[in-house]
């Protein structure tokens, strides 16, 4: 039985040298930092004009894109819809195979291709101009079918490549998640969506909750916190601090409005002074407690907390207390790392 050979094409060899390798990775990046001001350069009317369709459209924008381009969608959609505009990301391909009941009449189609020919976008641009629903395009080449069946053609510069065949999808991809952040964040501008709706969209992660409200912390039923009037006893004091389970108890007045805080710190210094047992709630509370407000930002009542080294914190609402917050729960719950 002969041998047989496979005759392969020869490949250039591999920088071997570290320099070398690490002048070719800085060449890439000075690639995609060129592309990227070429395309700063490029934007335009046309942007403007494909953020008035996609606010006078009352339906989602639904991404579609191939390939790397439908990587890149799916992040543009996730983008969209956690800063305000409804969007989600539909593979082209599926959308021959039934999911073109996607495409309602009042939806935008937001389609990237970096040629504007591939194939299977074509279905889904033909339905619609059938049914009269306005396209978006993403692509470096304006007159290509994405570019010519699009209601605004958001066309790219046409830059090489960082890929040495100028084949593997490098600067064309970074351009096109760039143009989708601006469209997104101008979407944004003009939407007014406040920092508070973003942390509505984002409620996981140290991130989202630091944009959560105190409100959301407590919850719509929050257990009431320790209180103890400006007349308790030391004993009672100490009392209300343990069952409180919070390191802490508010002092309020005859007509419940905050007075002041005890804390376990006060009780220690407390023990310290002479006939502490005969001491009231007033002889050792702090009378100046820090204090925030429900509708506060969770960041901003971690900021009170970490600048002034304190553990406890209370949410005051009607000038009575409503809540204590603990750094100890924060840091369970990932508030506080």
């Amino acid at each position: 039985m002969g041998q047989f050979r496979v005759m392969t094409e020869p490949r250039p060899a591999l920088a071997a040298e570290p320099a070398a390798m690490i002048d070719r990775a800085r060449e890439v990046v000075r690639l995609n930092v060129s592309a990227l001001q070429a395309l700063e350069a490029g934007i335009g009317d046309d942007l403007v004009r494909a953020v008035e369709i996609i606010l006078s459209r009352p339906g989602y924008v639904v991404v579609t894109g191939m390939g790397k381009s439908g990587h890149i969608g799916g992040k543009i959609a996730a983008t969209l819809a956690s800063t305000g505009t409804n969007a989600f990301f539909v593979h082209p391909a599926e959308m021959s195979h039934g999911d073109l009941g996607m495409l309602r009449k009042d939806v935008t189609l937001l389609a990237i291709s970096n040629s504007g020919e591939s194939r299977e976008l074509r279905d889904p641009l033909i339905f619609c101009q059938r049914e009269g629903i306005p396209v978006i395009g993403l692509t470096q080449r304006p007159n290509s079918f994405l570019g010519r069946t699009s209601a605004v053609c958001l066309a790219m510069p046409q830059v090489a490549e960082a890929c040495p065949n100028n084949l593997a999808p490098t600067t064309s991809t970074l351009m096109t998640l760039a143009l989708g952040d601006a469209l997104a964040m101008v979407l944004m501008d003009r939407r007014g969506f406040t920092a508070e709706a973003f942390g509505l969209h984002h409620p996981g992660g140290k991130l989202g909750m630091s944009l959560q409200s105190v409100r959301d912390w407590m919850g719509d039923r929050p257990p009431a916190p320790a209180t103890v009037p400006t007349t308790a006893t030391f004993a009672e004091v100490v009392s209300a601090i343990t069952e409180g389970r919070k390191g802490a108890t508010a002092v309020v007045d005859t007509d419940g409005r905050l007075a002041g805080i005890v804390t376990d710190g006060d009780v220690r210094r407390a023990f310290n002074r002479e006939n502490a047992a005969g001491l009231t709630a007033a002889d050792i509370m702090s009378p100046r407690p820090k204090v925030i407000a429900p509708d506060a930002r969770m960041s901003d009542a971690i900021d009170l907390m970490t600048q002034n080294r304190i553990a406890t914190l209370l949410v005051l609402e009607d000038e009575r207390p409503a809540a204590i917050i603990h750094i100890a729960e924060l840091m369970q719950a990932g508030y506080v790392s």
